[in-house]
């Protein structure tokens, strides 16, 4: 039973929505779960709140209850050697991840007011204008923690399910600059050619738009794990697992999808 991926990286500084997800290279069966998150021990320099969630047989995370401290450090020690998946694979490596909680900065999208709000530590830094998803193409609601984020990407709407033909009017292909990564499945802020000065409720495919000046500062303030939280949009929230929105889960839902139940961090 060997990781894929744990995120966050070693070393990464990131925000107070940011899980612990661990990726499986094959699936571990519900029967051996429980003793899995035994062996994925989460140590924090403030005694913190949690417990870990099963998406699939391949990937599980930890969350806190409510969004961590700024400021904890936080291990992640997977003492995997010897441990079964209930697969007929078994550990032979352990695994060792440390990182710290930076200061919290969160940012509430409000697609009726066509608004961003920008805060940190709860003080407001900034509200800009923004133009969210369109009434055929809505953004998701709900919390998103940053993915990541990259200084230009390629979109098409092929690529996102939307259409594969150049002839149809939503068919689009673009490079845009200063994109914050939402979900998976492609929501991103970020600056549009086409759409240049938001504010106006002209609606997008989805993603968020920001003016090219916006969208640089914002790009540059935010770091893997803020929150951004979609309000007023009739699509409904993202699935947890679509990214890292897993806050989009209540607690009684979280711990429905949990091994062995809620519990606090190991000392640091």
């Amino acid at each position: 039973m060997l990781l894929n991926t744990i995120t966050p990286t070693g070393g990464a500084t990131v925000g107070v929505a940011m899980p612990v997800s661990v990726v499986f290279t094959n699936p571990v069966a519900p029967s051996a779960r429980a003793a899995v998150e035994r062996h994925l021990k989460v140590s924090a320099s403030r005694a913190t709140t949690g417990a870990w969630h099963w998406f699939s047989g391949t990937r599980v995370d930890w969350r806190p209850k409510s969004y961590w401290k700024p400021g904890t450090r936080v291990a992640v020690d997977a003492d995997l050697a010897g441990v079964s998946n209930g697969n007929g694979r078994v550990g032979t490596h352990s695994y060792h991840h440390a990182f710290t909680i930076g200061d919290d900065v969160e940012a509430t999208v409000s697609v009726t007011a066509h608004t961003m709000r920008v805060t940190r530590d709860g003080a407001t830094v900034r509200t800009v204008p923004i133009d969210a998803g369109s009434k055929s193409w809505p953004s998701w609601d709900g919390t998103m923690a940053v993915i990541d984020k990259q200084p230009t990407v390629r979109m098409t709407s092929c690529s996102v399910g939307i259409s594969c033909d150049k002839k149809d009017k939503d068919y689009y292909d673009l490079t845009l600059p200063w994109d914050v990564h939402l979900t998976n499945s492609g929501t991103y802020l970020h600056y549009s050619t086409g759409d240049p000065y938001p504010g106006h409720s002209v609606g997008s495919h989805g993603c968020v738009h920001l003016s090219l000046a916006d969208a640089k500062w914002f790009y540059n303030y935010v770091k893997q794990g803020d929150p951004i939280t979609i309000t007023g949009s009739p699509r409904g929230k993202a699935a947890a697992d679509n990214g890292y929105a897993d806050f989009n889960l209540s607690w009684s839902q979280w711990l429905a999808g949990s091994g062995s139940g809620a519990g606090t961090t190991l000392p640091y």
